[in-house]
């Protein structure tokens, strides 16, 4: 059974950093792909970073592009996201993903970013203040 367990949310001032866990079980991990996704009230999911687990390869959206880092400890199953200058509009509730099985196991970042994932975690909140 895949399991998916965030951690590291919390609150930080505008400018300030965050670093959120993702521990996967339950599946081959480095077949996977990755991705954290967020969302705000009131506004539509977003994939912010993904990562191919078997070649490392990331994406990122363009809104946290040259901000957040997405790596993997492939020994531990845990994909991590370092948020770097967050800003309030950073703030919404994060999500780990897992697409366990994809027709690429070993794709790009942006093949990730084209998957359907169908696997989640719990989520965790990040709220920037100004």
């Amino acid at each position: 059974q895949v399991h998916l367990v965030e951690s590291g949310g919390g609150s930080v001032q505008a400018g300030g950093s965050l670093r959120l866990s993702c521990a996967a079980s339950g599946y081959t991990y480095s077949r996977a792909c990755m991705g954290w996704f967020r969302q705000a009230p009131g506004k539509e999911r977003e994939g912010v970073a993904h990562i191919s687990a078997g070649t490392g390869s990331t994406y990122y959206a363009d809104s946290v592009k040259g901000r957040f880092t997405i790596s993997q400890d492939n020994a531990e199953n845990t994909v991590y996201l370092q948020m770097d200058s967050l800003k309030p509009e950073d703030t919404a509730m994060y999500y780990c993903a897992a697409d366990q099985n994809p027709r690429r196991p070993w794709g790009s970042g942006g093949y990730c970013a084209t998957r359907d994932y169908n696997y989640w975690g719990q989520g965790t909140q990040v709220t920037v203040s100004s």
